[in-house]
């Protein structure tokens, strides 16, 4: 079976072109089995340098070559093999071809070697200060600028991308500085009607909230999407009256006082409750939160909610505001 198996690899390499493309297709056919990984893991050596070369010819070859990689990539070990053999650089490479007709399988494959703290450092070009988040800003401009509401969302998945880039400090420092302003675009994102799209940039805003202590003023900064962004999957299904919303700015309470989809992923609700507990522990965000009537949503929100583990999260928010603010009515905290 090796030697069959050395002999299938050698043919990626073909000249000739209905040869390599048998080949190939063979070799995804073998990724999608656990057996076949673990042939192939074997002579990774052979395998992943001939898969990565493909990736750069015609659909044909490279759609089944990029299918076979991300497969691959979700084994840590063949992932961390691509990360050393600079596979983020192919990817992002090929990605920003104009011709490329496998943008969505290249965004996949980064997706799984961002897993990797060396991955996530080789996408953050952290070795190199004048390029560093070169490839990040380029992702976030792609995310914004692709359409969510198309048919065909190539990037969608780059939501997944910027929450495992920023559970690390140096992705959280990347995206929270304000001369880029990438927070501020992603941000604005959690309006789109894909489910993955709304739940990655929710597991990224609350990754970025742990840096609130020593960058709450830059989460501040972009307030005004930041807020409804976190209080909207947590406001509860009733429309709001206008007395409700007196004090909550125009953007929020117009969204508040009309129907709205609900937000039914209980963990986008616990992301949500958990960014507003980090932004609230410090001083200046606990002010900031009462100041856009944030206690009263969640008070409302609380009354609404089924699902045990938020309401536990609201409670741990709750508990902070009734100790961590004796200057509003304790009327308008949140249900306990």
């Amino acid at each position: 079976m090796a030697n069959e198996l050395e002999e299938l690899l050698d043919f990626l390499c073909s000249p000739s072109p209905s040869v390599k493309k048998a080949a190939v297709d063979i070799v995804r056919g073998l990724t999608g089995s656990v057996d076949g990984l673990q042939s192939l893991s074997k002579y990774s050596k052979i395998a992943l340098p001939s898969l990565a070369r493909l990736l750069s010819e015609n659909k044909e070859v490279s759609e089944p070559a990029a299918e076979a990689l991300v497969n691959l990539s979700q084994n840590s070990e063949l992932a961390g093999k691509m990360v050393q053999m600079g596979m983020i650089k192919t990817a992002m490479d090929l990605l920003y071809k104009p011709d490329s007709s496998i943008t969505r399988l290249l965004v996949m494959l980064l997706v799984n070697l961002t897993q990797l703290d060396y991955g996530i450092s080789s996408l953050l070009q952290v070795e190199d200060e004048q390029i560093q988040g070169l490839y990040v800003m380029k992702l976030v401009r792609s995310f914004c600028r692709s359409s969510s509401e198309a048919s065909d969302d190539p990037f969608e998945h780059v939501g997944s991308i910027l929450v495992n880039i920023s559970k690390k400090e140096a992705g959280r420092k990347i995206l929270l500085d304000p001369k880029r302003g990438l927070l501020k675009q992603i941000v604005r994102q959690f309006d789109s009607s894909n489910y993955l799209r709304k739940k990655g940039v929710s597991g990224t805003i609350r990754n970025c909230c742990f840096e609130a202590e020593h960058q709450l003023q830059n989460l501040l900064l972009i307030s005004e999407f930041l807020w409804p962004a976190l209080l909207l999957p947590v406001a509860g299904n009733k429309v709001y009256k206008e007395e409700d919303t007196s004090k909550i700015p125009l953007e929020l309470a117009s969204a508040l006082r009309i129907e709205r989809e609900p937000v039914d992923d209980p963990e986008i609700r616990i992301q949500a409750l958990e960014s507003i507990y980090l932004i609230t522990l410090q001083e200046a965000g606990l002010r900031a939160f009462w100041s856009v009537n944030g206690p009263r949503v969640l008070q409302v929100g609380y009354e609404d909610e089924g699902d045990p583990k938020v309401m536990e999260a609201y409670e741990q928010v709750g508990s902070l505001l009734v100790h961590g603010s004796g200057t509003e009515n304790p009327s308008t905290q949140t249900s306990k």
